[in-house]
């Protein structure tokens, strides 16, 4: 079995995006709406923050109060798409239960739009179009590649459906010729369209949810899903697991490359959708 590193790969990505960054001859500025106080969002902008700093650019964050209104939030983003210094805008998710996310992630404009979450972004990628693209999905394809891994023919069950990861990640591999059945938490007989994939990609937050027994020989696992459990960080595939042919690693595999294509993200931003 090969363990396809997204650590690794992502090290390798960031590290080649820092030096495209120092090329520009630009100040580079990304900034981070966050709004209210959410421990695990501290600490992936903790982290977000330090890959600026890495890379060489201006990571900026606009930290809101828990109450901030909508409209506030709303008004902080065309300020925001306004600003010719500003090359990247994230909205750190989730949003206090007041904030109508989709709204937020609307107001970006898709010029900025680094995590590939508006409305534009996603259509665009729908039709095929040039477009920024989520990044949990990006990363995958990105490891994929690394790994020479080729989709073409290939039968690929997809457990999620969000707009996040399954929707845009079903577009992704689509448009590599694979043929994908995507599955969820209403799909019968889940487990028979698993074992007749050449490649599974689980983001169900279930552990040990994919396992051998349900697998065909030599399959490819890409496992996105995360859970605790002692304290532990986990991913959906059983670390038993002795059948599959390539897999990810949980931590260490589609996290750090989901991380790495916000930059991929914010280069292409400014180098195909902004005015110079």
């Amino acid at each position: 079995m090969t363990i396809l590193d997204g650590k690794k790969v992502s090290n390798e990505i960031l590290e080649d995006l820092k030096s495209k960054f120092a090329s520009l001859n630009e100040k580079v500025c990304l900034a981070i709406i966050w709004v209210g106080n959410n421990e695990a969002s501290e600490i992936y902008i903790k982290n977000k923050l330090k890959k600026c700093e890495e890379l060489g650019i201006e990571g900026k964050l606009y930290h809101l109060e828990e109450d901030t209104t909508e409209e506030e939030v709303l008004e902080l983003i065309t300020k925001l798409n306004n600003d010719d210094e500003v090359k990247g805008i994230l909205v750190q998710s989730p949003l206090p239960k007041h904030i109508n996310e989709v709204n937020c992630f609307n107001q970006v404009s898709f010029k900025k739009d680094v995590d590939g979450f508006s409305n534009i972004s996603a259509g665009n990628l729908t039709l095929g179009s040039p477009s920024l693209v989520s990044c949990t999905p990006k990363g995958i394809i990105a490891l994929l590649d690394y790994y020479h891994l080729d989709l073409e023919g290939k039968n690929v069950c997809l457990i999620n459906r969000s707009n996040i990861v399954g929707k845009p990640l079903f577009n992704l591999l689509i448009k590599r010729n694979a043929t994908v059945t995507m599955c969820h938490s209403k799909t019968k007989n889940l487990e028979d369209f698993v074992r007749d994939a050449d490649i599974v990609i689980s983001a169900v937050g279930k552990p040990s949810f994919i396992t051998d027994d349900i697998l065909k020989d030599g399959a490819i696992v890409i496992d996105v899903g995360i859970s605790r459990v002692n304290g532990k960080v986990v991913g959906d595939a059983s670390k038993d697991i002795q059948k599959a042919s390539y897999l990810t690693p949980v931590p260490g595999g589609v996290g750090p490359m989901t991380i790495a294509m916000i930059f991929s993200n914010l280069y292409e931003a400014i180098t195909k959708y902004q005015d110079k």
